[in-house]
């Protein structure tokens, strides 16, 4: 049931539940990343050469992204099953449980290699919650949305940035204190501020309705037993595009917002508060081009927005660190405002349309969960891992250029091979 607007005057409380939520889980997840950029590698490999304890608290990081297919599977199949709304709770409370418990972890030296063998466990379950958080929110949103899917879509994106820039935040205000009582308990206050954070999104979840769409579904006696099973057996070509349309955008993501962080501080030798504050200001510009990324997209197509800006990643790839390379507080600001803004915000605002839309009602959930985890998966989570091997053995960021530009490439042939979406009606 495609209907030409949006349905009712739900749509703005299914909205703005699903952004507030999205932006909490966000939070959660990504308060890890900054974590693993400035602290865990003294905290919780202190044994280690600095760049190889960088590498390991990025490896640590990671898990995470190797949990969300996992993670997304397992949620988007009782998605697709029993309904949108109770999958979006579910995962709130995951990740609400897994950040809190590792502002409580002990470190390396109170409890030796049990703390970074409990840290890899927390995470991956932050990365089972975060697996099937974006599917269900873009689902539920895009569901109820009409034909103005890409400027609803796009406003659960902003979940993403304002993630970023709480969490960064948040360590740009405890990195002020001093360095003994940052390593002793400033880092832990960020974790541990986020139950307030999941209780109020939890309490905006509760009040969501199901979509007429899965309604339909349950109608009918349509559910699918294996959703997740069907995706692969009946929409390779459509979970294929989705995993090719996503990679360059979750690569981009984190290169932006956690890699410079290590780049800045360890190899320009900035200040951390420098680099955490450009990552803010960079985070709160996008709030304003994703939006309207997204309309854009309504207009003129998911096709054409999505091409700009895989271009755009090729284009940038090495005057962003050319400019990065300046050391000036400025230039580096500006340098990360520009690239979210002509790269990362054209490629997410759209997405959160895109990708639901390449599947049938019975599976969405399912399809868009396993495409963007996937991608998420190969990367995202190894994509600082990946960039901090390049740079020691390159010694220089040109390895790090042609690593964005091959996966830019990828998207361009992922977004030439698939269907214009923006003007179809949803698909059953």
């Amino acid at each position: 049931m495609e209907q030409g607007q949006a349905h009712g005057p739900s749509v703005s409380r299914v909205v703005w539940a699903s952004v507030l939520g999205t932006a909490i889980e966000w939070y959660d997840f990504l308060i890890y990343a900054t974590a693993a950029a400035l602290v865990f590698n003294k905290l919780f490999f202190p044994a280690f050469d600095p760049m190889v304890g960088t590498m390991a608290a990025f490896s640590t990081y990671a898990v995470g992204f190797v949990a969300r297919p996992i993670g997304g599977a397992i949620i988007a199949h009782f998605g697709d099953r029993i309904g949108r709304k109770a999958m979006l709770v579910t995962t709130m409370i995951m990740m609400g449980v897994g950040t809190f418990a590792i502002g409580c972890l002990p470190t390396y030296d109170q409890i030796g290699v049990w703390a970074p063998v409990l840290l890899i466990l927390l995470r991956f379950i932050q990365g089972v919650g975060i697996g099937g958080e974006w599917s269900g929110a873009v689902t539920m949103v895009i569901e109820h949305a009409g034909r103005r899917r890409g400027l609803y879509g796009s406003l659960v994106q902003i979940g993403f940035p304002a993630g970023v820039a709480a969490s960064t935040g948040i360590f740009a205000l405890m990195v002020q204190l001093p360095e003994a009582s940052f390593l002793s308990w400033g880092w832990r206050v960020p974790f541990l501020a986020s139950l307030v954070l999941v209780l109020v999104g939890l309490f905006a979840r509760y009040r969501l309705t199901e979509t007429p769409e899965f309604h339909q579904v349950l109608d009918r006696k349509d559910v699918l037993r294996q959703p997740t099973l069907e995706v692969i057996r009946r929409s390779r070509r459509e979970l294929l595009l989705a995993i090719g349309i996503t990679v360059s955008e979750v690569g981009l993501a984190y290169l932006l917002t956690v890699f410079v962080i290590t780049y800045a501080t360890t190899m320009l030798g900035l200040s951390r508060q420098v680099i955490l504050n450009a990552v803010v200001y960079a985070s709160l510009f996008e709030f304003l081009t994703l939006p309207l990324a997204g309309w854009a997209s309504d207009r003129w197509g998911r096709k054409p927005l999505y091409m700009i800006g895989a271009l755009a990643s090729i284009v940038l790839a090495f005057p962003l660190f050319w400019l990065l390379d300046t050391r000036s507080p400025v230039i580096i600001t500006a340098t990360l405002i520009v690239t979210m803004t002509m790269t990362h915000a054209l490629l997410f605002g759209p997405k959160a349309a895109f990708l639901p839309e390449l599947f049938g009602t019975r599976m969405r959930y399912s399809g868009a969960s396993l495409g963007a985890n996937i991608a998420a998966a190969l990367s995202g989570g190894f994509t600082p891992l990946i960039a901090t091997a390049l740079l020691v053995w390159a010694g220089a960021s040109w390895a790090i250029s042609l690593y964005l530009i091959g996966l830019s490439l990828l998207t361009v042939i992922a977004v030439l091979a698939a269907p214009e979406t923006a003007r179809l009606p949803l698909k059953y």
